[in-house]
């Protein structure tokens, strides 16, 4: 079946199979605002260092069926998250060190996936929405109190489990790994390349997730991967601005913006 000029754009559920279906429609009502979203995602992550999901998501969640948003995130994702991480420093010691956060973050997100395509999209988009503000405020206004090493352990399982679930859920997963670096005082460097690692090890049970349930098909695998090239071009731009503007600046507009569309996302659900 050709991709174009149609793609899949609208989810539903089979009741009897509990398949995740995308409806063909054509492809020009939609594919510009995808392709927008990833260049304005991958820009942000190029002046920031994270928000490539949550820019993108909370984008095309405003105007197509965030199932399929979330589908359009997996090679991307994957992408930017292992060549963020094989840019990194001491890559084994922090694999070593953060084994356990990744475990509980693998199993998770792997539990979580089961479960993106039997959900009402309604309360799909809320949880989006819920989870976008999340990010927002904790980058803004909250400061995580310190993790002690005595509580490093258990502090990993417990935001490893949170990670997983939004991750599976909605592709987002940077929240609670945000909330476990500050409290744990990781300086830039580190923050970036664990990160990196966290992300990657989420990266590849989301593919497999979304494939088994029948959200990551053949056409919307090609889809996802041609999202790649648009951001890249905003790594480009992205690094370019970091260089000629006030970082925090930037990231404090950034912030506000995704506030604002994580509460008109769960408008969107109530309504």
């Amino acid at each position: 079946m050709a991709i174009y000029p149609y793609a899949f754009t609208v989810c539903s559920v089979d009741k009897d199979t509990q398949a995740a279906h995308f409806r063909r429609e054509p492809i020009e009502s939609w594919i510009y605002i995808a392709l927008i979203a990833f260049l304005v995602a991958g820009t942000i992550k190029g002046t920031l260092g994270v928000g490539l999901p949550v820019a993108a998501v909370a984008l095309m969640a405003q105007f197509i069926d965030p199932r399929l948003a979330i589908t359009l995130m997996v090679f991307p994702i994957l992408f930017a998250n292992t060549w963020q991480f094989f840019r990194a420093r001491e890559r084994l010691k922090i694999a070593q060190q953060h084994w356990f956060f990744a475990f509980t973050l693998l199993i998770s997100l792997s539990t979580a996936t089961f479960f993106t395509s039997r959900i009402s999209t309604s309360a799909l988009v809320i949880f989006v929405g819920i989870v976008i503000i999340l990010f927002s405020l904790t980058n803004l206004i909250f400061n995580p109190p310190p993790i002690s090493d005595r509580l490093d352990r258990a502090c990993q399982g417990l935001f490893g489990v949170i990670s997983g679930i939004t991750g599976g859920l909605t592709a987002i997963w940077s929240p609670a790994i945000a909330i476990y670096l500050i409290g744990r005082g990781k300086e830039k460097d580190d923050f970036v390349g664990i990160s990196g690692f966290l992300f990657l090890v989420g990266s590849i049970p989301l593919c497999i997730g979304f494939w088994q349930n029948g959200m990551l098909t053949g056409q919307t695998a090609l889809l996802s991967m041609g999202m790649m090239i648009p951001t890249l071009i905003g790594f480009s731009i992205g690094e370019y601005i970091r260089q000629r503007m006030d970082a925090k600046r930037f990231k404090s507009l950034v912030l506000v913006f995704f506030l604002l569309m994580g509460i008109n996302l769960i408008r969107k659900g109530l309504i």
